[in-house]
């Protein structure tokens, strides 16, 4: 008895470490009929405030080229919270993104919820994080799906985002990623020594638009 529950938890550990290798697979638009649909879902940052129309979506479809589809659903000021002040889940752009039936979703949310009257309510954020990608693996297109840490805030932050919350937020996204079987695309590293990319403390201008774009390229094609 001991022997098979050893085996059993030895395969469901193989199982486990097979879905998070396939969670880091890059992908091949080679093997999709048509383009390849990408759905970046977030806030401001994704959006595009502070790029002069450059966003990072924008900038990741010149990188990725005509085999593939982005689509930007980022809305200002918007938090992954359901209890926050202007939860994503409530946007029009939300149930867009899901119509898309896309083929891939990046997901950079958290930095509107590091707001105080947001982050009171962060025992919620793993519970309704993990309900937003429930929602996109639910899909009919099966979705490959990726979550981002976010962007860096730059030195006190402004309109009550900042650092120190920031960092709160990552072993969660790496834990989210490792339960729900996604990759994780760094944002945070592809800023953070770059602070003169984020002029107003909290939003990438066209040129860190361009390193988040250069970071998501990379994870989505290995190269």
């Amino acid at each position: 008895m001991m022997k098979l529950k050893t085996r059993c938890l030895a395969a469901l550990g193989m199982l486990f470490s097979a879905a998070l290798a396939f969670a880091a697979d890059p992908i091949d638009s080679a093997k999709f009929e048509g383009k390849v649909k990408v759905a970046c879902v977030g806030d401001s940052i994704t959006q595009g405030a502070g790029t002069k129309g450059n966003s990072y979506p924008k900038q990741l479809q010149e990188l990725l080229g005509d085999k593939w589809d982005v689509g930007n659903f980022g809305v200002s000021g918007r938090t992954l919270l359901d209890k926050g002040d202007h939860p994503y889940s409530k946007e029009k752009k939300y149930q867009d993104a899901l119509a898309m039936k896309p083929n891939v979703v990046i997901i950079k949310l958290g930095t509107n919820d590091t707001k105080p009257q947001n982050w009171k309510f962060k025992d919620e954020f793993e519970a309704d994080y993990k309900k937003l990608i429930a929602s996109f693996q639910a899909l009919e297109s099966k979705p490959r799906i990726f979550i981002c840490r976010p962007v860096p805030v730059i030195g006190d932050g402004a309109w009550g985002i900042n650092e120190a919350c920031i960092q709160e937020q990552m072993p969660s996204l790496d834990k989210l990623a490792k339960e729900m079987g996604v990759g994780i695309i760094d944002m945070y590293a592809a800023l953070k020594d770059k602070p003169e990319l984020i002029p107003d403390k909290v939003h990438p201008n066209a040129e860190g638009a361009a390193e988040m774009a250069k970071a998501a390229h990379a994870v989505l094609t290995g190269k």
